[in-house]
């Protein structure tokens, strides 16, 4: 996020990208109240997600992993940017239990793993919808105007924890290791991928993000299948397929499935019935 403040404002002095955010009425009741939180509550999510991997086994970060869109369906419906429905709650719960069920792993428990990944659902979950409310709101924010006002925020509150967590045991030769070159196409890469993601939300919604994020684990399993020769367990495939046909029936209106069923049967009707 420190790669994205600074990248916001020199995009502001140097490009015209930025003039939007002319247009925003931001007082210091409106950063205090939206952008603040937003900041504070991203830092949140990617500490506490990053912490669960320390205790916890990836399948079954993934299983807790596989409840963020039911959470940021109903966070949605608790701030009102969503109307209740039965329909997409099943289809979301759907695509939830398809995941789980191909996470099913070796599963090592620990209770401060489990709330912190908890947490972290929460956190994104709350600051996701709190982004679709700013960038659809009265004020209609553009995505990189958005990125602009919270980057700072989130990158001081990255600075503060790792000044106290990680720079105590931080070693010169694993910079070295590494290179700056490669840290500077992750951060860039990562500076795209926030900016993507702000887009998606600001033409879609916060819950279509994270069901692109099922998706893509959706497409690395098939593609580490295909390509790599990855071995695949039947749990993984019955659950996987069960997610995509969740994600399919949530993305294809019912009306627009039983039009082209209908299609279906009427061409088969013409092409049976004999002509005269």
């Amino acid at each position: 996020m420190i790669f994205s403040a600074i990248a916001t404002q020199i995009l502001a002095r140097t490009t015209r990208l930025l003039d939007g955010r002319k247009r925003v009425e931001m007082t210091g009741r409106m950063y205090m109240r939206v952008i603040m939180p937003i900041g504070l509550f991203y830092s949140g999510s990617l500490v506490c997600s990053n912490l669960t991997y320390l205790y916890l086994s990836v399948p079954f970060i993934q299983m807790l992993k596989s409840i963020s869109p039911v959470a940021v369906l109903v966070t949605g419906w608790v701030w009102g940017v969503a109307s209740p429905s039965w329909t997409v709650l099943l289809q979301v719960l759907v695509i939830v239990f398809g995941v789980a069920l191909a996470s099913v792993g070796e599963i090592h428990f620990q209770w401060i793993g489990f709330w912190c990944q908890m947490s972290a659902v929460a956190f994104e979950a709350v600051r996701l919808v709190m982004t679709q409310v700013l960038l659809s709101g009265d004020q209609k924010m553009d995505p990189l105007v958005s990125l602009y006002y919270y980057a700072p925020v989130c990158a001081i509150m990255n600075f503060v924890l790792v000044y106290f967590t990680e720079i105590p045991t931080f070693d010169m030769d694993d910079f070295v290791r590494v290179g700056p070159t490669i840290l500077l196409i992750n951060a860039s890469v990562a500076f795209l991928l926030n900016l993507a993601s702000l887009f998606l939300i600001g033409k879609t919604s916060s819950l279509v993000l994270t069901l692109t994020g099922i998706l893509k684990s959706i497409l690395l399993v098939v593609a580490g299948v295909l390509v790599w020769g990855s071995p695949i367990g039947s749990l993984q495939l019955i659950g996987y397929s069960l997610a995509t046909v969740g994600l399919f029936f949530y993305s294809v209106p019912f009306e627009a499935i039983q039009d082209f069923v209908a299609q279906i049967r009427k061409g088969l009707v013409s092409v049976s019935t004999p002509s005269s």
